[in-house]
């Protein structure tokens, strides 16, 4: 005999969880199902392993979608300080990092135990692991075929989040479904990943792998439809294979391919200006010139990679030339050969689009029932702690909406 359920919430990621808490908690009998033998893997390896689990600061203007309204009506009825009082609620000590982050001091399965007591609170039944392999549309409500037997229930809330980390057992069944059901989806590209740079331009900085430092980087035009500009000051870290750290995690999400991203080595200082004035008085070779505001093997690198010798000493040096060195450094326009894919991407861009949803409920407007949540769907956040917050802000629109249905 199939099994009955008022709501069968599919992926017990952070959205997935919390919707199945605040329904249950609300009087819904909810099974939550699941493919992955283990629960919650990436909110287990996020942040180091201590989970960035929101920020203070997050609002509408920290997330990418085609439409950036969509995401107001969830973010502002379930804010970071709600979410923090939970965290408060259960004692789980944490600590504001950088930027508005906020940490748990011990560890992210901290906060894998409270969503998983929210659940046990409402009644919530687990099925996992538990692979979903068909869900059908009925005349009253759906019958979902999983390799545990067949489930019958009145609502689906689809919470399988991206493509992004495989390896943790990320996979495009939300997007499957979505399509089942005629339902739109933008395009899914890697996000907040590693970008990755090869050919001749690119040989002198393969020598810098592990240099660090804070830039400021941009790319994108403000003008033209459907261009976006992105721009951040944050670190920079120098691989083997390009440029990561999460200067580059951040612009990552609003670069397209074949464009340049620009970067300012030196976004305090002036350098053109500032090398000409120093000249009258300034004796050094430009490499330890240089090497007074950068580290000296990126100096020596910049220097070489643009054609000049890092012997040469200042004084000798024409102005025109140090403008071409002051515009190297502090616009630096390099075009990325692509991304790590993803396999590195903390996020996936695109996903259901949101003219398909409510933003009040996040459920279908074709489909009465059937509920898209988290990560599948278009809207994607900086780094920081903002897709957490999108999480656990989808999941409460979706889970109050399913039990005042």
């Amino acid at each position: 005999m199939a099994k009955q359920y008022d709501v069968a919430v599919i992926g017990a990621g952070a959205a997935g969880m919390m919707c199945a808490a605040v329904a249950a908690q609300q009087g819904k009998h909810v099974v939550l199902i699941d493919h992955a033998g283990k629960l919650a893997e990436k909110i287990r390896i996020s942040g180091g392993g201590r989970c960035n689990f929101t920020n203070i600061n997050a609002g509408p203007q920290n997330y990418l979608s085609q439409n950036p309204h969509f995401c107001k009506s969830a973010l502002s009825r379930y804010t970071a300080q709600d979410f923090l009082a939970l965290v408060k609620k259960y004692r789980i000590s944490h600590h504001e990092k950088h930027k508005g982050q906020l940490f748990c001091n011990d560890s992210a399965e901290q906060i894998i135990a409270m969503l998983r007591a929210e659940c046990d609170a409402g009644g919530v039944e687990w099925r996992m692991p538990c692979k979903v392999v068909d869900v059908q549309k009925r005349e009253t409500g759906f019958s979902i075929d999983t390799d545990g037997g067949e489930l019958l229930v009145d609502s689906v809330v689809v919470a399988t989040g991206g493509l992004s980390i495989p390896k943790i057992g990320a996979t495009d069944l939300g997007y499957r479904i979505a399509r089942q059901f005629d339902l739109k989806l933008v395009e899914t590209r890697p996000g907040l990943v590693p970008l990755t740079f090869d050919g001749p331009s690119w040989e002198p900085f393969v020598p810098l792998a592990g240099i660090a430092l804070e830039v400021e980087v941009s790319t994108g035009s403000a003008k033209g439809k459907g261009s976006l500009r992105g721009h951040f000051r944050e670190d920079l870290l120098f691989t083997h294979r390009g440029l990561s750290g999460p200067a580059i995690l951040q612009i990552s999400s609003y670069w397209q391919p074949g464009t340049p991203i620009v970067l300012d080595l030196l976004p305090e200082m002036d350098v053109a200006e500032t090398l000409i004035g120093l000249k009258k008085t300034e004796k050094k070779q430009l490499g330890n010139v240089l090497a007074q505001w950068l580290p000296a093997r990126l100096a020596e690198g910049l220097l070489t990679a643009n054609g000049f010798d890092p012997a040469a000493r200042l004084p000798d040096m024409a102005d025109a030339k140090l403008r071409k060195l002051g515009d190297a450094i502090n616009r630096w326009a390099i075009v990325p050969t692509g991304s790590e894919g993803y396999r590195k991407a903390e996020v996936t861009l695109g996903g259901v689009d949101t003219k398909e949803l409510s933003q009040q409920t996040m459920m279908a407007n074709k489909v009465p029932g059937l509920y898209f949540i988290g990560e599948t769907v278009d809207v994607t956040g900086w780094l920081g702690g903002y897709n957490f917050q999108w999480a656990w802000a989808s999941g409460v629109a979706a889970g109050l909406a399913l039990a005042n249905g």
